[in-house]
């Protein structure tokens, strides 16, 4: 006798279970109609197509699906690059108290699941698509938020945004930054009127002390992002020479020192306001470290002809491929700058390769090194591959805000 059928497999959603689509004339209230099916948190004009005539800039309104049937609610922007930032999916009501909700998330999940504040006072408290909140990101260091918005409904709720995570953090400061492209494109005016007259503040990370300058910094200041790997770096660097190519203020090259107890440390950058700032953190440490004022490429290339190797070379460009037009010459940037780092490791020694391009994937980054590697005659034992740290989530709708790619390998 043969088996029975197995039996038909539950799911979650059925067709029949979604609501009916509502006519442009029974709709209430704001609203907007894709064209295209989506769970991407960014929805781009030509994704877009009807929206009602009271939706105006910077609302919160209702997001029908392309046959009229509810399906979440976002922030609209009409002539924004991004003129729709979906929030919520789903046809249950989600209003301005939803959104404060979303700011509420975002702090537990830092302070009571990752325990963030027990470890250091400067960490990503929202991150963007990564917390549900797309076109926000804070940082807080010490008593002061440091905010990157690029959203025009976001800035017009920052007041009340603000008061909010200043009383759940015991903040007392902010500094707002929007790109000035940013500003223009969504129409964002006075994009600084928000902002305290805080010049710098310190703060410390796994017991290394750092100055944050918000005038001359760049982003938000610091990048909390890479706070995991630069604890890892210590652990690996003890009484090694140490080469921090694109050093930025310091991250890499102090915790080398500091934590780690390398020997001998180096950090080149070409920024020289970075430069000074790294000076003044490797004395509030205590640390003397080699600071070199130069391009980067400028700098290998030399340390080539004079045969010069580490131990450890730590390589963390800023975003070599800024744009969708410009991936073939930013590949390109990526593979001659790797080339030249491995060039500088001792055979047997440890390379750290970083890109923050969003644009650039993890494969495509790896496959990279890889050859960059084996045109100079080297071999790769690839140990790790790592990225931001937890206070930097990752959607799962929104896989390129995995835009931090770390490659830790052995040169052969």
């Amino acid at each position: 006798m043969p088996d029975a059928p197995p039996p038909p497999i539950e799911t979650s959603f059925k067709l029949d279970d979604r609501p009916p689509p509502i006519p442009p004339s029974e709709r209430t209230g704001p609203w907007v109609q894709l064209k295209y099916f989506s769970f991407h948190p960014c929805i781009y004009p030509n994704m877009i197509r009807d929206q009602s005539r009271d939706a105006k800039a910077g609302q919160l309104v209702q997001v029908f699906d392309r046959d009229g049937r509810p399906f979440g609610h976002g922030l609209f922007n009409p002539r924004a690059r991004v003129p729709l930032r979906v929030y919520a999916h789903g046809d249950e009501p989600f209003t301005e108290q939803d959104l404060l909700g979303r700011l509420d998330q975002a702090i537990e999940l830092r302070q009571r699941w990752l325990s963030l504040p027990e470890q250091t006072d400067a960490y990503r408290v929202v991150h963007s698509d990564g917390d549900n909140l797309s076109g926000l990101a804070v940082d807080q260091y010490g008593d002061t938020l440091s905010v990157e918005c690029h959203s025009l409904g976001v800035f017009q709720r920052l007041p009340e945004w603000l008061l909010h995570l200043h009383r759940r953090l015991q903040t007392r400061k902010a500094i707002v930054n929007v790109d000035p492209k940013i500003a223009r494109w969504e129409g964002i005016a006075q994009p600084g009127s928000l902002s305290d007259p805080v010049e710098s503040v310190r703060i410390r990370e796994h017991g290394v002390r750092y100055e944050v300058n918000f005038e001359e910094g760049h982003k938000t200041g610091f990048f909390c992002d890479q706070r995991e790997n630069r604890r890892r770096l210590a652990t690996l660097v003890e009484g090694r020479r140490v080469l921090d190519l694109c050093c930025y203020t310091g991250g890499f090259a102090l915790a080398a020192k500091v934590l780690g107890k390398a020997e001998e440390v180096t950090g080149v950058d070409l920024d020289e306001k970075a430069i000074t700032q790294a000076r003044r953190n490797a004395n509030l440490n205590q640390a003397r470290i080699t600071w070199v004022h130069v391009d980067a490429f400028s700098y290998a290339r030399q340390m080539q002809r004079n045969q010069q190797q580490w131990d450890v070379v730590v390589l963390d460009p800023p975003k070599l491929l800024l744009s969708r037009d410009e991936v073939a010459e930013g590949r390109k940037k990526y593979e001659d700058l790797n080339q030249l780092a491995l060039s500088l490791v001792a055979p047997g020694g440890l390379f750290v390769t970083c890109s923050c391009s969003g644009l650039l994937s993890a494969e495509a980054f790896e496959e990279i090194v890889i050859r960059s590697a084996h045109r100079r005659k080297r071999r790769l034992q690839i140990l790790d591959q790592t990225g931001a740290g937890p206070d930097h989530p990752i959607l799962s709708n929104c896989p390129e805000s995995r835009y931090l790619k770390v490659i830790w390998g052995r040169v052969l």
